[in-house]
């Protein structure tokens, strides 16, 4: 039985075959940020319960993988780019 995609679950974004992931990142995910690694573009989006990382090749013109996670360890190359300000939409003193 398949969960709304406001219900989706991290578990059940890692088992959908590629094009899906697609589909699932590009109408109902949040872009957040890029960063590069190398010669490749990684780009951060929010689905609501869990972020998810595309990694792009310019070189090549293609996602080359798709990471998914929910812990904070997988924030740590975007935490001095990422402003509370941004998420929040409020200044934290």
């Amino acid at each position: 039985m398949e969960t709304p995609e406001n219900m989706l679950t991290l578990d059940d974004f890692r088992l959908m075959p590629f094009d899906r992931k697609c589909d699932i990142i590009t109408y109902n995910s949040q872009y957040m940020l890029h960063r590069m690694l190398g010669e490749c573009k990684v780009f951060l989006y929010y689905t609501g319960e869990f972020f998810v990382e595309v990694f792009y090749s310019p070189k090549y013109q293609k996602v080359l993988m798709i990471n998914a996670f929910d812990n904070s360890i997988g924030l740590e190359p975007y935490l001095d780019k990422i402003s509370l300000v941004d998420l929040t939409g409020t200044t934290i003193i």
